[in-house]
């Protein structure tokens, strides 16, 4: 019992990390959002208006990763015996769609501009000047701090975090080059459709940054069998016990948030005594678990029977040896 619980209990401190982590960023868009309403309002500038709905979209996205990552943090308290892998799934398949909500609004709002042109308050796209500036700087270093984080323990949710703040840095900078090549060649008639143009830059890195994220954590959501590196993994370490079990009837295996749970069915010669079946079971889930990180294996001995039967994804699993 303590096994099957271990991988939970190792990640708890970790979830408390990105938990941390996450609402540093959150603390940071709120604080940066509030001037970038009132700076869209006095320049007129459709593009600041756009980054705006965009981070207000992006706060709610971040608050979510937040609630869940603190009620991963504290376990799941004997109710989920598999972990809460999956609400980081879900979290960052919201992040995704909160990217395309965004995007939405982003591109309508450039439409309307380029339909009805305007020139902007030169006060107002100053500040904005400024606030894009510090926008730039703080969420490069998000995207470089949420990116190291994944490197040290990849999660979706902190990979949804670091693409997120990649997108806003390049996302803020385009604001940036645009307010200022708008003021820069303003005697000219044709400048006006720079700051809604500008607009569509912005629209395909949420494009981008919102397909990634989602199409990366739909098929652990769906329960996706492991991918084939992995499922490679296994049969070499199978192959390397060949002589302890008399039969391979199937592999089971999926992932929540960065746990990866591998059922696997064999079948032992029945002569032997269960001590000497349970020595072999040691020893086979011990070499997966070393070799597959966060891992928890359950070796299954059956006679041939393998509830709800070969799993999708998995080749047929072998006849007895011979």
């Amino acid at each position: 019992m303590s096994h099957a619980c271990a991988p939970g209990d190792t990640d708890r401190g970790s979830f408390a990390t990105k938990q941390r982590t996450v609402l540093v960023s959150l603390i940071v868009d709120f604080v940066l959002w509030i001037p970038d309403i009132v700076a869209a309002i006095l320049s007129g500038s459709i593009v600041l208006f756009a980054d705006a709905l965009k981070c207000a979209n992006e706060i709610l996205a971040t608050f979510f990763a937040y609630l869940t990552l603190r009620k991963m943090a504290k376990g799941g308290g004997g109710a989920y015996d598999y972990g809460l892998g999956k609400f980081e799934t879900i979290t960052s398949i919201i992040t995704g769609g909160v990217m395309f909500v965004s995007l939405a609004l982003v591109f309508s709002v450039a439409v309307y501009r380029i339909a009805v042109p305007a020139e902007l308050v030169h006060e107002g796209a100053y500040l904005g000047i400024v606030l894009m500036v510090i926008g730039v700087c703080m969420n490069s270093w998000l995207w470089r701090k949420n990116y190291r984080l994944f490197l040290n323990e990849p999660s979706p949710i902190i990979d949804s975090q670091w693409r997120l703040f990649r997108t806003k840095a390049f996302s803020d900078f385009s604001v940036l080059v645009s307010l200022i090549a708008t003021l820069a060649l303003s005697h000219y008639a044709w400048s006006l459709y720079i700051d809604p143009l500008a607009s569509f830059i912005i629209a395909g890195f949420l494009l981008t940054s919102g397909y990634r994220v989602i199409t990366s954590s739909l098929p652990d959501l769906l329960d996706k069998t492991l991918d084939e590196e992995l499922q490679m993994v296994i049969v070499r370490h199978l192959a390397e016990f060949f002589d302890d079990y008399t039969a391979l009837h199937g592999v089971r295996s999926r992932r929540s948030g960065t746990n990866v749970y591998i059922e696997i069915f064999l079948e032992f010669d029945g002569n032997r005594k269960m001590s000497e079946v349970q020595g072999s079971i040691n020893r086979i889930r011990a070499s997966l678990e070393k070799n597959i990180p966060k891992s928890s294996v359950s070796i299954v001995p059956t006679d041939g029977f393998v509830p709800g039967g070969t799993p999708g994804g998995q080749s047929p699993a072998p006849g007895p040896k011979t």
